[in-house]
């Protein structure tokens, strides 16, 4: 079965619905990638989103349209891979946690000698896109043609299940549960208690 590539107008909805239908899709840089296992939600009105004091040089993509990269360099050592959602105007972006590698595995070790499995590979944002050679140059890129690509995921991925949790490495808006999870993944950049919460 061919995956579909996700149009323009899938990211110009709500930004949690974005990104909890984001799990089970498959990203890929160049033909490198995998299954987005983990994701979060940011919106302008939240305290712990970029845009929420107003655009600036590093966020006025987030102001644009829908389905564009928003790539930051966080603590001066990792890019982190967002995808901008909701309409223009409205600034919201999905934060790509985790992917289970699929494609291209071999170059994601060479990229990321410090993995010694294919769970450390992508299991965080920042390994995520050192893996998948994610760097500022795809800042505003589309993630619908080019070399960055999202695509639908199967009809049968619902049946494995999405957790809802509190989103993590924030210290601000950390009770809003907009941190979504494929239940019983071992990709995941931090595991899940018995309850379904981030440990």
């Amino acid at each position: 079965m061919k995956r579909l590539i996700l149009p323009e107008s899938f990211y110009a909805r709500d930004v949690r619905a974005v990104a909890r239908d984001l799990i089970g899709c498959k990203l890929t840089n160049k033909g490198v990638g995998g299954l987005i296992v983990e994701t979060e939600a940011y919106s302008g009105d939240d305290p712990a989103c970029h845009a929420s004091r107003g655009m600036t040089a590093r966020n006025q993509v987030m102001f644009g349209p829908p389905g564009r990269a928003y790539v930051y360099f966080s603590y001066g050592m990792h890019h982190l891979l967002n995808v901008v959602c909701e309409d223009e105007g409205r600034p919201a972006a999905v934060l790509i946690r985790a992917l289970e590698p699929t494609d291209g595995v071999k170059e994601m070790f060479a990229r990321r000698a410090a993995a010694a499995t294919s769970g450390q590979l992508c299991n965080g944002p920042g390994k995520l896109a050192a893996a998948l050679g994610i760097d500022l140059t795809y800042y505003g890129l589309p993630v619908y043609q080019g070399r960055l690509k999202i695509y639908d995921r199967f009809a049968d991925w619902q049946s494995q299940g999405v957790v809802a949790t509190p989103r993590i490495g924030i210290r601000v808006g950390t009770r809003r549960k907009w941190r979504y999870c494929a239940a019983g993944s071992k990709f995941l950049s931090r595991a899940l208690t018995a309850k379904g919460e981030g440990k």
